[in-house]
């Protein structure tokens, strides 16, 4: 059985809960993610995703250079061990409908991230990957009971079904 160690990516960069949003992005724009862990004296507290940006700061008018990542991060974490099998980890990110998830030491220090891809790349388990993003990518039921400024008719055309002028 593969152990999520072999398959995981190491060398992660953490943030601090007192970082800035304005951080986090911009780690997250040069290594080219959307989760950044964050860590207290070596240990991992919380992670901040862009979408942990967008909702909890963006959307609610937050200043992104005066908002620490304490004030929006995920705090419910799903983590696995190194030394756990990757099959084991694959359920529990179907369980939790989450692609990755940060990877702990018996410490419970942070040594990595395990993303499906990384299981799909490095396992050649296509099919077991293949299954957990099925699993997880479920459609979404969004709540439109409070409507903010941004309620508008959903769609994304016109009421004639035929493209406006010039934008064909």
């Amino acid at each position: 059985m593969t152990q999520v160690l072999t398959v995981m990516t190491r060398g992660v960069r953490s943030l601090k809960p007192s970082d800035t949003l304005v951080m986090a992005a911009q780690a997250m724009e040069e290594l080219d993610v959307g989760v950044i862990p964050v860590c207290q004296d070596d240990q991992l507290v919380g992670v901040v995703t862009d979408r942990d940006i967008v909702l909890r700061a963006v959307a609610q008018g937050r200043a992104a250079d005066k908002t620490a990542l304490s004030e929006v991060m995920s705090q419910d974490l799903s983590c696995c061990y190194e030394d756990q099998t990757v099959d084991e980890v694959l359920t529990q990110m179907r369980g939790a409908q989450i692609r990755r998830v940060p990877v702990l030491d018996r410490n419970r220090h942070l040594v990595g991230m395990v993303t499906l891809g990384d299981v799909a790349v490095r396992c050649h388990q296509d099919s077991e990957a293949g299954e957990a993003l099925e699993a997880i990518s479920q459609p979404s039921a969004p709540d439109r009971s409070g409507q903010s400024q941004a309620s508008g008719a959903a769609g994304g055309g016109n009421s004639t079904g035929m493209p406006r002028r010039g934008t064909h």
